[in-house]
């Protein structure tokens, strides 16, 4: 078994890929804060049972909730699930982003990968420290 196919270097190696496919979600939800008709999309949360992704339900299988009127990424190169964001009021010309929401969004999503980034530096630090490598 190599390094990195330790469970908990796997679970946080995806964690930090999640995140780094929401920032470009959360991104194109910014840029398109004025285009008409767009709506905000999200990825869902990864779960994991056992030390692995669960398939399915973590977004391992893209699921397509909205075409969307404007171009650009589809999520086809994505592997995580899209989830149909609620509860913003669209504008009359169709928009349902809220600028404000997703600022928030975008810095929580920083602050989690850098966690998690974290995470996996001290997890090699100490695997490394236990083979008499440090």
């Amino acid at each position: 078994m190599g390094i990195t196919d330790v469970p908990i270097l796997s679970m946080l190696r995806h964690r930090m890929q999640w995140h780094q496919e929401r920032q470009r979600v959360l991104a194109e939800n910014v840029s398109n804060s004025d285009t008409p008709g767009f709506r905000a999309r999200d990825l869902r949360e990864p779960e994991f049972r056992g030390g692995a992704p669960v398939a399915g339900r973590n977004g391992v299988q893209l699921v397509r909730t909205d075409v969307g009127p404007v171009g650009g990424s589809d999520g086809s190169s994505s592997k995580f699930a899209y989830d149909r964001q609620g509860g913003a009021e669209v504008r009359p010309t169709g928009n349902g982003v809220n600028l404000e929401d997703e600022m928030m969004k975008v810095a929580q999503n920083q602050m989690d990968f850098q966690a998690a980034t974290a995470l996996y530096g001290k997890s090699l630090g100490l695997i490394k420290t236990a083979l008499g490598r440090r």
